[in-house]
């Protein structure tokens, strides 16, 4: 019977990450050591748990059955340790010098970011934020290793591993001008499918599931220009007589600004909830806690 007072607890971080990544360079990259030292480290847990645990394949180091038997709970049992190191760590607002790094997309940077950073100058003058995309691979990774602290949004992918916390629920809107021809009565199917479009594609975020779901409800309209982001649409809409399907935060942020004019929906879109994320890693972190609870205190809905 193996003793963990037999194995480092450092070969078992390398092996973790090893599982995750299947590349010697890449986790000697994370680590800040170099290729050799990892190598060394899988020999030594290879001779102390009697398994090749990892085998070269033209797709990078595979898991052997062992491996993948035992990385469950070797992973779960370095986030338990990683939260108990960080419940003797006070988190001051008032004097800490930490960024927190959010994913979020840029309806959320224009939705949450003016009214956070002013609040965060009142109570967290030193706290900086830097706003990131990434794809779901790619946030899935880099909230367990700590390079993202927060995700909001519509993201049902990030389930295991991961707690959530509803902020509110979007609705869809049409956002035009508001002298637009359409804009002066009742704003009805007919009107939305006659209407000249813009279409903000938004990929890899959940607001790009608009077009599937009017692609599926069987509704063509004259589309004029399509984008990839939204920062862009409300500039665009105020001087055309585009037409633009949007969210209803994102209206309420935009249409004084921009002379604009938000219209129900005249067709039945789903609602899309806004939740909070976090890995369970940094639950019980105590800087990670006190911005969540900020950001849920500011933004949610009952």
């Amino acid at each position: 019977m193996r003793k963990l007072s037999q194995i480092d607890t450092n070969l078992l971080v390398v092996f973790d990450l090893l599982y995750r990544h299947r590349n010697t360079q890449r986790v000697a990259e994370h680590l800040g050591l170099t290729q050799p030292a990892v190598s060394h480290a899988l020999k030594r847990l290879r001779t102390l748990l009697d398994d090749e645990l990892f085998e070269r394949t033209s797709r990078g180091l595979m898991p052997t059955p062992y491996a993948t038997q035992l990385h469950e709970p070797v992973e779960q049992g370095l986030a338990h340790l990683q939260e108990a190191l960080t419940l003797t760590h006070d988190f001051d607002p008032t004097t800490s010098q930490r960024t927190f790094h959010i994913a979020m997309s840029d309806i959320g940077e224009i939705y949450f970011l003016p009214r956070l950073m002013s609040r965060l100058a009142e109570l967290a003058p030193g706290v900086s934020l830097e706003s990131v995309r990434s794809d779901l691979h790619d946030m899935k990774q880099d909230m367990e290793e700590g390079r993202v602290d927060l995700a909001v949004g519509l993201i049902p992918q990030l389930g295991a591993g991961f707690y959530q916390q509803r902020l509110f629920v979007q609705r869809y809107v049409c956002l035009m001008r508001e002298d637009h021809p359409l804009a002066a009565g009742d704003f009805s199917r007919d009107d939305f499918v006659s209407a000249r479009h813009l279409v903000v594609e938004a990929r890899g975020t959940g607001h790009g599931r608009v077009e599937e779901w009017l692609v599926k409800g069987g509704i063509t309209r004259p589309v004029r220009l399509r984008l990839p982001h939204f920062v862009a649409m409300p500039y665009i809409v105020s001087d055309t007589d585009l037409v633009v399907t949007v969210t209803d935060k994102l209206a309420e942020a935009t249409a004084a600004r921009f002379g604009l004019r938000a219209m129900p929906h005249p067709l039945s879109l789903p609602e899309v909830p806004i939740n909070l994320f976090w890995h369970r890693r940094f639950h019980r972190d105590a800087g990670n806690r006190w911005l969540r609870r900020l950001i849920h205190e500011m933004f949610a809905e009952d």
